[in-house]
């Protein structure tokens, strides 16, 4: 059960998904920098991969007839290395071939080295042999016309190197997102400064950078706001009119100096900002000036959690991501104990382990909203929905961060 002024964690992730505008802008940008990009348009192979029958082995390529009609010697005619293209096999010859080399025509299959013997020119053929022993068909990888990266697709290495295999130099990728982020609270310092009295380092600026940069995004870094509803509302104003989404970190709940929600309703519409969520209550989406808005809480560990839970698979969705943008899940045994249940689904910062009787996930021993240290430990989050106890050995499952 949900309590009552509180959104489902499902209900959120349902509402903000169907309220995202994707990008529009394209560009084309060669392979070296596509890495991390999404692809606009299917990536369709003009050639084919293999262009031709090559050999997989090193060995002598044959006309198989000639085995079947009982010739276990042939004369060596040809010498053909990869690079190299041969000529038309005559009958009852064979040709010295490389791995990668093109088949030459007339042969149908290849006699690896190691079952062969050679002397004074002529290969004796030891091993039996198929039809198309040892031959990489033409097209056999790669098939001309064929889609080789789907558009939506966040380009990888594997896949630079399949653009590359098909002679593509360039692809068409979505723009960037731009994302820019503000941190609120006066009690925040930066790094290298001099904390003074009731005051604490602004780590989630750099947490947020970290993991925006890692999405591919473009940073646009509003620094931090003053505690006041005039600088909040300046702030906001100025991050949406140059920013594609706009993100800050604490200020979203009903404390005197927290000024973004009021902020936001005042330039925008808020439509969501209690989750059934912990950590991370307190979180807020919206529009500002018609540009996405999160507001996130203070506490490290719940920016951290309601951004890889909420945010990050909003922002995927906008960048031109296809398919299932949700964190990966695995079910595995837990090495822990929840004997209490809470009214809110949990995201327990853990990690997974190996053991004799399988992978076993453990949980970092303190789960305070305001420890940094845990989301710096773990690999994984234990989704406990509302209302759960967990028993040592359990089966739960762990969304891998």
């Amino acid at each position: 059960m949900t309590p009552q002024g509180l959104t489902s964690v499902e209900a959120a992730l349902a509402h903000i998904l169907a309220d995202i505008t994707p990008l529009e802008g394209t560009e084309v940008l060669p392979l070296a920098r596509l890495r991390g990009r999404v692809l606009a348009a299917d990536a369709i192979a003009a050639i084919d991969v293999p262009p031709a029958d090559n050999s997989s082995m090193d060995g002598y390529a044959l006309r198989h007839a000639d085995l079947e009609a009982g010739q276990r010697d042939f004369a060596i005619s040809q010498r053909i290395a990869a690079g190299a293209v041969g000529t038309m096999l005559a009958p009852g010859t064979a040709a010295r071939i490389f791995t990668g080399a093109e088949v030459p025509p007339g042969a149908d299959c290849v006699v690896i080295q190691e079952n062969c013997s050679v002397a004074d020119g002529v290969v004796t053929v030891l091993q039996p042999v198929v039809p198309g022993d040892n031959i990489r068909r033409r097209g056999q990888d790669i098939a001309v016309g064929s889609a080789i990266v789907a558009a939506g697709t966040r380009l990888g290495a594997a896949h630079a190197g399949l653009l590359a295999a098909v002679g593509m130099a360039r692809a068409t990728v979505f723009a960037r997102l731009r994302v820019a982020i503000l941190s609120t609270g006066d009690e925040l310092v930066e790094p290298g400064a001099t904390a003074g009295p009731g005051q604490i380092y602004n780590s989630n600026r750099y947490l947020l950078t970290g993991m925006l940069e890692e999405l591919g995004c473009e940073l646009i870094d509003g620094g931090l706001v003053a505690d006041t509803p005039e600088a909040t509302r300046a702030c906001l104003r100025q991050a949406a009119e140059q920013a594609d989404v706009v993100i800050t970190t604490g200020g979203v709940s009903v404390g005197d100096e927290d000024h973004v929600k009021a902020a936001v309703e005042e330039l925008g519409t808020l439509g969501l900002w209690k989750l059934a969520i912990k950590p991370g209550k307190p979180l807020a989406y919206g529009r500002i000036l018609g540009k996405p808005f999160f507001g996130l809480p203070g506490n490290p560990s719940s920016v951290f959690v309601t951004f890889h839970v909420v945010t990050r698979p909003y922002l995927q969705r906008m960048q031109g991501i296809a398919g299932d943008v949700m964190a990966r899940e695995l079910v595995v045994a837990a090495d822990f104990e929840r004997p209490r249940p809470d009214k809110r689904q949990e995201y327990l910062r853990a990690r997974l382990v190996s053991g004799g009787e399988g992978a076993r996930v453990a949980l970092y021993p303190n789960q305070s909203s305001g420890m940094l240290t845990s989301v710096a430990w773990a690999d994984c989050l234990v989704v406990v929905p509302p209302g759960t106890t967990v028993a040592r050995g359990d089966p739960v499952r762990a969304m891998l961060i």
